[in-house]
């Protein structure tokens, strides 16, 4: 028995103990069942969250190193057209 029928039988046993009838418990578990299975394909996995920060981290750091070195380029051309100013 797969581990979604198992889910699925143990979900409509507990609607029974609740007192759904038979019928009814067996249905809104296969209908449960069935949107999960639908819905997997958009859910996240803790994998796919630590890729995606991991990615983010990395251009995050590009920028930084690149708005680093624009400023650097930036002060050392001031610096240089100052001291041309003053000679």
């Amino acid at each position: 028995m797969s581990i979604a029928m198992s889910d699925t039988l143990a979900a409509a046993r507990r609607l029974q103990a609740a007192g759904v009838d038979s019928h009814r418990a067996e249905r809104r578990a296969e209908v449960i069942a069935a949107a999960v299975r639908n819905m997997r394909d958009d859910l996240v996995t803790k994998a796919d969250l630590a890729a995606a920060v991991s990615g983010l981290e990395n251009r995050m750091l590009k920028v930084a190193v690149g708005l680093s070195l624009a400023v650097v380029t930036g002060q050392t051309a001031l610096t240089v057209g100052l001291l041309k100013l003053l000679q």
